[in-house]
């Protein structure tokens, strides 16, 4: 008696590939605008697809936002926007004018930091199909509501706010000024550094 057990791929027993949701993406053609993010950080990356295997175009990690003085946290909601800008804005250095987003397994939130991230792409000029009003709104990518928050513990519970915003205040950085301080690094982006 012959066993009619497959094993599926390695990549999909350990939970890390959807392979029909991958195999859509590509049969589109475009490339990918990949988004993946961990609890201090995202990666951004162009990635086109070639037989011997993927190959990546552009790519940005919220860490290069310290090249440009970036001293908020880099898992919030405006590094996120921070590093779709500045993947966006190395893909159009190489050639990139459109691309489709690959969200691979995360979990699709209206309004989280996977789409604050491609908030950035769009704005560094690729075109991404996209509904809008899955879009963080622009007070919540400057930042706007992390100052509010600061700003309410520091009058109610000083040591909550000294513990809360602690790695903020290490850095010499006031978590009240994050929306002049996102804006400033933005311009320096844009800039080039």
């Amino acid at each position: 008696m012959k066993a009619t057990y497959a094993v599926k791929f390695r990549r999909r027993r350990e939970g890390r590939t959807d392979y029909r949701k991958r195999l859509k993406l590509l049969s589109s053609g475009k490339i990918r605008f990949v988004v993946r993010r961990s609890l201090n950080g995202f990666w951004c990356q162009f990635i086109k697809y070639e037989r011997n295997g993927d190959k990546v175009i552009a790519s940005a990690h919220s860490r290069e936002l310290r090249n440009f003085g970036y001293l908020a946290h880099l898992g919030n909601l405006p590094s996120a926007y921070l590093t779709g800008l500045l993947a966006g804005i190395k893909a159009k250095e190489a050639g990139v004018k459109e691309a489709i987003l690959d969200l691979g397994l995360q979990r699709s939130t209206k309004g989280s930091s996977l789409y604050a991230c491609l908030k950035g792409a769009l704005e560094a000029g690729i075109n991404i199909p996209h509904s809008p009003e899955i879009l963080p709104s622009e007070e919540r990518l400057s930042g706007a509501h992390i100052a509010a928050y600061a700003k309410a513990l520091k009058e109610e519970d000083p040591k909550k706010y000294e513990r809360q915003f602690s790695n903020y205040l290490k850095n010499g950085f006031d978590p009240m000024k994050i929306v002049e301080h996102v804006e400033k690094v933005k311009e320096r982006i844009l800039r080039g550094g």
